[in-house]
């Protein structure tokens, strides 16, 4: 497979994680849509379902969507990111360009599918937190570590998903990071995805959204590094963890 396919893939698959997820937070959090105000709950679901949608729209580059998810892979010691993908230098940046630029896409469309209630939601804080995700409680090291701990759930969960009916794939992704929303995501929102984040944080910089406000650029590296680190150590466990070498077999 070509890296240009692996790329178009993953920026299609990448922009419809951040369509609908993005989209679920504007629906709850932007004044007048039918969700106003419809809860966590919502968004935990929202989420998973832009990941299952995602993951089947990306399916031919093996739906990364993440580039923590990228790295785990790598760390691991996989020798394809996907058949016929061969893990190099090159791949990985293709990955990583395809995701971020998708992530980026993604958050635009779901601008202009709610422009108008963009333009009547008063708060500039809810307007950032249908693009990008911000702690409860602002502690950058409290909040790196929370990042890095959902993100090693769902990198090393991933990575065991090996042994699993290869149908079973998707789904199983995508109530994993409700799960991961439910249980993790309250004290930062569960970035759990440094192109999530960042696509939609630019976006939010560069669009001419009325009243919008700071992008939070000092929170910025947060769900950026936290998520790699958390990727990485979920590659290294799960290369290290004989049980999970036989797993993936």
């Amino acid at each position: 497979m070509s890296l240009g396919i692996v790329f178009l893939s993953e920026v299609f698959g990448t922009g419809m994680l951040t369509l609908l997820g993005c989209g679920v937070v504007a629906n709850v959090a932007l004044k007048g849509t039918k969700g106003n105000s419809g809860g966590f709950l919502m968004v935990n679901f929202g989420w998973g379902i832009a990941v299952f949608a995602g993951v089947y729209v990306a399916a031919m580059s093996g739906a990364h969507l993440n580039p923590a998810v990228t790295l785990g892979l790598l760390v691991d010691g996989k020798a394809e990111f996907a058949p016929g993908v061969a893990v190099s230098a090159a791949s990985t940046f293709t990955y990583f360009g395809g995701e971020l630029l998708g992530a980026f896409l993604g958050a635009v469309f779901a601008w202009l599918a709610h422009k108008q209630h963009f333009d009547a939601e008063p708060l500039a804080a809810s307007k950032l937190a249908v693009f990008s995700t911000g702690p409860a409680i602002r502690s950058y090291p409290w909040n790196l570590v929370t990042e890095i701990i959902a993100t090693f759930v769902l990198v090393f969960v991933i990575l065991t998903f090996g042994g699993t009916p290869s149908g079973l794939g998707p789904l199983a992704v995508a109530l994993l990071v409700v799960g991961i929303g439910a249980s993790l995501g309250g004290p930062t929102g569960y970035a759990i995805n440094p192109a999530r984040d960042l696509g939609p944080r630019i976006a939010h910089a560069l669009l001419p959204i009325k009243g919008k406000g700071s992008s939070d650029w000092a929170y910025s590296w947060v769900p950026i590094v936290g998520p790699l680190l958390g990727g990485t150590i979920a590659g290294l466990v799960a290369h290290s963890i004989p049980i999970m070498a036989t797993v993936a077999k």
